[in-house]
C-alpha cells in the first residue's frame, strides 16, 4: 500500500521549490512565532518593547526552526530513521526530493542566515544574543547528527522546552532593552511544555519504527502510557501558567489562554485513542494549539499593560 506521505512526494518534482517548501515543514513554525509573541508581550508589559528586535527575533526564530528541519530530514535518512515505514508527513532527503548533499547545503545557508539576523540583534542587545544563536544553532544540529544525537538518547523533550520556551521566549524579551521582565520565565514554561507536547506526539507516533532504528526518544524508554502520561503533565504545566501570572498581579486578562482548554481535551482524548498515522492529525492540532494559546497568553499580558487591567 502506498502511504499518504509517497503518494504527496509523487506530486513534487525533484529538487523545486516545492521540495524546498515541503522540507521547511511550514506548520511547525508556530512552535517558532509563539515565543517571540509572549516574549514581545512581556517587553511591552515592561514598557521596553521596540519594533525592530521584535521583527528581528521573530525571523531568527524560523530561520532556526526551519534550519532545524532540515538538519533532522538528513541526518535522520542517514542515520536509518528515516525509512519507506514511516509513518509521518513525508520527508524530502527520505522521498528522493532533495539530495541529502543539498539539504546540508540549505541547512547551511538557513542557520548562516540565522547568524546575520543574529548579527543585528547583538548590536541592539549584546554578546548574549550570539552566545545564544551560536547555542541554539549547535543543538539544533545535535538533535538529530553528530556523534551523541540528543534525540536518539532521551533528549529531545529537555532540548525543545529549553529552547523553543526557556531560550525563545526569554530571549525575545531580552533583546528589546537588555533586561529580563520577570513575566517572562513564568511565561516561557507554558510555551516550552506545549512546544515539547509536539515532540511527544511525533515520538509517540514513531516509537516503533524508532525502536527498530536505535532512536531512543523518551516515548521508546517510557513507552506508550509514559509517553501519554507526559503529554497530559506537559498540559497541565502550561495551563497553570496563567494562574501563576494572575497571581503575580498581571490581571484577569492573563487568563485569556483558558479558552483552549477545549482544544486540549481533545488533544488528549486522540493522544489516548490513537495509535500509528492517525496521529498526524493530532500532531497539527497540537501545533495549533501551541499558536493559539500563545497569541492569547501575548494578548492577555499586552491588554492588561496597555489598557491598565493589571491587578
Amino acid at each position: 500500500m502506498t502511504s499518504p506521505g509517497a503518494a504527496l512526494a509523487h506530486d513534487v518534482a525533484k529538487g523545486s521549490l516545492r521540495a524546498w517548501i515541503l522540507a521547511a515543514r511550514p506548520a511547525t513554525l508556530t512552535a517558532a512565532v509563539s515565543p517571540v509573541l509572549v516574549g514581545c508581550a512581556c517587553a511591552e508589559a515592561a514598557g521596553v518593547f521596540r519594533l525592530g528586535p521584535a521583527l528581528g527575533a521573530l525571523i531568527g526564530a524560523m530561520l532556526l526552526q526551519i534550519g532545524s528541519n532540515f538538519a533532522n530530514d538528513v541526518f535522520d535518512f542517514e542515520k536509518g530513521a528515516d525509512t519507506a515505514e514511516r509513518l509521518g508527513p513525508t520527508r524530502a532527503v527520505q522521498a528522493g526530493l532533495l539530495t541529502p548533499s543539498a539539504m546540508r547545503v540549505g541547512m547551511l545557508v538557513v542557520f548562516a542566515l540565522a547568524l546575520l539576523i543574529g548579527v543585528y540583534l547583538t548590536a541592539e542587545a549584546g554578546p548574549v544574543i550570539i552566545a545564544i544563536g551560536i547555542a541554539s544553532i549547535l543543538s539544533a544540529i545535535a538533535y538529530t547528527g553528530g556523534p551523541y544525537p540528543l534525540g536518539y538518547h532521551g533528549l529531545g523533550d529537555v532540548f525543545v522546552f529549553v529552547f523553543f520556551g526557556l531560550v525563545a521566549v526569554c530571549g525575545s524579551a531580552f533583546v528589546h532593552a537588555r533586561m529580563l521582565p520577570a513575566t517572562a520565565p513564568v511565561a516561557a514554561v507554558a510555551i516550552g511544555a506545549l512546544a515539547t507536547a509536539i515532540l511527544v506526539v511525533n515520538n509517540l507516533r514513531d516509537r516503533e519504527t524508532d525502536a527498530r532504528a536505535g532512536k531512543r526518544t523518551l516515548a521508546v524508554r517510557l513507552g506508550r502510557g509514559g509517553a501519554r502520561a507526559e503529554y497530559v503533565l506537559l498540559y497541565a504545566a502550561a495551563y497553570a501558567v496563567p494562574f501563576v501570572l494572575w497571581a503575580q498581579g498581571l490581571g484577569p486578562l492573563v487568563l485569556l489562554p483558558v479558552l483552549t482548554l477545549p482544544l486540549a481535551v481533545g488533544n488528549v482524548r486522540g493522544a489516548f485513542t490513537l495509535e500509528g498515522r492517525a496521529l498526524n492529525p493530532l500532531l497539527v492540532r497540537t501545533a495549533k494549539l501551541v499558536f493559539f494559546f500563545g497569541s492569547l497568553l501575548a494578548l492577555g499580558i499586552w491588554l492588561g499593560h496597555h489598557f491598565g487591567l493589571s491587578a
